[in-house]
């Protein structure tokens, strides 16, 4: 399976920020927004991927994805999308890409807390059709939403003013190749775009679309709330992860029962440029020297 990140369009909900650079070049938190879709393809075991972007700044991907080595990809594919013509119309340029393989489509401003190797695994096996992700959320209407009737998808209504449940479309679509042929029938919508809602309600109505639901949280980054609450859950989620990797480090230091053991000279030398020795060098006994005083140089 391959993987297509779609990152164009104008970001005018973010604007003055996107005046002057793509929207999926923004920050959240410690990384470009672009790492995010890029990291989860990976993550799922996928290697090949396209980035669909547009717009004045589109070089600036080239600049800071290169070929992907950071990710451990030995190659990234770009593509260009001209205009504003929707979602559907941006991956009915990853045609030749995809080659007659399935394909797994992120929206390049959404963020997750997990991972879909187990959405992915599943549309590995199955034969034909589609595969989308759902997550329970308190404001539905800002999505696609989807009727269950059963343990099937009945209909995805998009940002309903009433919506008939609070299952929320996630921008994770898992594809078969019919996907370009039914963009090719699709007709504008009334804001002059392609839909990618009415590419999934194609697929129900075939009776071969399937789906997960989504674990950890997930959000967009396309206005200034949502942006905001993007970086501060990847913010957590980061101090979390961190915490518990302090908590594993002084595991392994603990002694036995009944042993104790002073620290040695030298400890807080050893550790000298982590927090670590930071620790060690407050312990009675240790070495008292900071732990980031000079270390002798190898003969």
């Amino acid at each position: 399976m391959k993987g297509v990140v779609l990152a164009g369009g104008t970001g005018s909900r973010l604007f003055p920020l996107t005046k002057i650079t793509n929207k999926h070049l923004l920050p959240i938190y410690d990384r470009p927004m672009i790492y995010y879709p890029i990291q989860a393809l990976v993550d799922a075991g996928i290697q090949e991927i396209l980035v669909v972007t547009g717009g004045r700044n589109s070089g600036d991907f080239l600049r800071l994805l290169a070929n992907g080595k950071q990710f451990g990809l030995k190659h990234i594919n770009y593509t260009y999308q001209e205009g504003e013509g929707g979602i559907a119309d941006a991956l009915a340029l990853a045609e030749h890409f995809a080659d007659g393989q399935k394909i797994c489509v992120v929206l390049g401003d959404n963020i997750i807390e997990g991972n879909i190797l187990a959405a992915a695994d599943r549309f590995r096996g199955q034969s034909e059709g589609a595969h989308i992700l759902l997550k329970e959320v308190p404001d539905a209407e800002r999505f696609g939403v989807a009727e269950i009737s059963g343990d099937r998808i009945a209909g995805i209504e998009e940002k309903p003013r009433s919506p008939k449940s609070n299952l929320a479309v996630t921008g994770f679509y898992m594809y078969d190749a019919s996907v370009f042929d039914k963009i090719k029938t699709l007709v504008p919508s009334g804001r002059g775009e392609l839909e990618i809602t009415d590419v999934n309600n194609a697929y129900i109505r075939e009776g071969t679309m399937t789906f997960s639901y989504l674990d950890g949280w997930w959000t967009d980054a396309g206005t200034f709330d949502s942006h905001l609450r993007a970086a501060n859950l990847v913010a957590h989620s980061v101090a979390r992860k961190r915490r518990a990797s302090d908590a594993d480090t002084s595991a392994l230091l603990r002694p036995p029962p009944g042993h104790v053991r002073r620290p040695r000279p030298g400890d807080c030398r050893m550790f000298q440029r982590n927090r670590l020795g930071h620790r060690l060098a407050r312990i009675p006994g240790s070495d008292r020297r900071s732990p980031r005083a000079a270390v002798p140089a190898l003969p």
